[in-house]
């Protein structure tokens, strides 16, 4: 069944990705209802409606579900509980099943494994024997926690396996996987869309840059050649398929040195690497997400022309005030603020993305801008 505007898109969680999903909704003439803990939050400003609730409360989330046609999210850390009971109300997308694989990294390392995707070797860690089967991994390793992971939280890097029951300390005992660290030439993302019918649309192939565990920049088109963006498109359609998947997804891989991939990670939502399309793409991923839960058909995803998107955190505010001052006089550059307060460091405040016919100048342009 086809949501046409005047329905209600219910999004759990109040963070960046619902305000930009509800900014789009609200334009496209539908209403917002958002759930989290404060309506003071990012998405909250543009909401409709705002349900006060933690992401582990299934009485509230029920009755939140209650008001919309369709409920989607902004974050995958959202109890099984809670999913499974606002998908007893009203549909849920991505569904409860294709959450509960991905939000767990063992769940989703099987997964990958089951259908025969590449990724790095892993093993999952017993807490109460952390070094059980180790032995066969090669090292450095990184240990991660299973949940609630992101940004580089809850993660150890590893040299030997003789550090593997300290690292596992470290993350509370909680269960964990560890996996062969990589080394990559560059990492990209393909972010896609699937609608109901199973329709697949392709955004331009991102390329990645970190610091601190936190994405930096992304810049568009990646810097790869065509027979390994197709076989990256390959995969990414590959996970959207076993998952019968609907909506917006973004697939993290890494380029390696002789031409092959490894899959990073699935993210199961609108992503930060996707908010190039704000104005470099005919669609934006949150608009294109938004048809594909309601059942419009999927807009064009066209790469209108290179674009460097570079993330403001809060030391930019901090230690270096004159940042907004210096992207707002640039032509070139639109900013995308948040609403969050306070500023805190590490703290996505924002992004610029900076638009120009030549990539290595955007990335010049990028470097000026934040002088971390």
């Amino acid at each position: 069944m086809t949501l046409y505007p005047g329905a209600t898109i219910g999004i759990l969680g109040d963070g960046q990705l619902a305000r930009m999903m509800a900014s789009d909704a609200r334009r496209m003439g539908y209403e917002v209802a958002v759930f989290g803990p404060t309506p003071d939050g990012p998405g909250g400003q543009f909401a409709s409606s705002f349900f006060v609730g933690g992401l582990e409360d299934v009485e509230a989330a029920s009755a939140f579900a209650k008001t919309c046609d369709v409920v989607t999210l902004d974050t995958e850390h959202v109890s099984a509980d809670v999913m499974r009971a606002v998908e007893q109300v009203c549909p849920l997308r991505p569904s409860a099943s294709i959450l509960c694989i991905i939000q767990d990294r063992l769940n989703q390392k099987r997964f990958l494994e089951r259908n025969g995707l590449p990724q790095a070797d892993f093993v999952a860690i017993d807490p109460a024997a952390p070094l059980k089967g180790t032995e066969a991994l090669r090292f450095p390793a990184i240990v991660k926690t299973r949940t609630h992971g992101y940004d580089g939280k809850g993660q150890v890097r590893v040299a030997t396996q003789a550090e593997v029951v300290e690292a596992v300390r470290a993350i509370e005992n909680r269960p964990c996987i560890i996996e062969t660290s990589i080394s990559f030439d560059r990492e990209i993302s393909v972010v896609l869309a699937r609608d109901k019918s199973g329709t697949i649309r392709f955004y331009p192939i991102a390329e990645n840059g970190h610091r601190n565990h936190i994405l930096h920049l992304t810049c568009v088109p990646a810097r790869i050649d065509a027979a390994t963006a197709r076989h990256a498109e390959q995969i990414a359609a590959s996970i959207a398929e076993a998952l019968d998947y609907v909506g917006v997804m973004a697939v993290e891989m890494f380029a390696m040195s002789d031409g092959s991939l490894l899959v990073n990670e699935i993210a199961p939502r609108v992503h930060n690497s996707g908010h190039f399309t704000l104005g470099a793409c005919v669609t934006s991923q949150f608009e294109q997400h938004l048809r594909a839960i309601c059942g419009l058909p999927l807009g064009d995803t066209t790469l209108l022309h290179p674009v460097v998107m570079i993330n403001l955190l809060g030391e930019d505010w901090l230690d270096d005030p004159g940042t907004v001052e210096r992207a707002a006089s640039l032509p070139n550059v639109k900013l995308h603020l948040y609403g969050k307060r306070p500023a805190k460091r590490g703290r996505k405040m924002g992004h610029a993305l900076i638009f120009d016919s030549d990539l290595n100048s955007a990335l010049r342009t990028a470097d000026s801008l934040v002088r971390r």
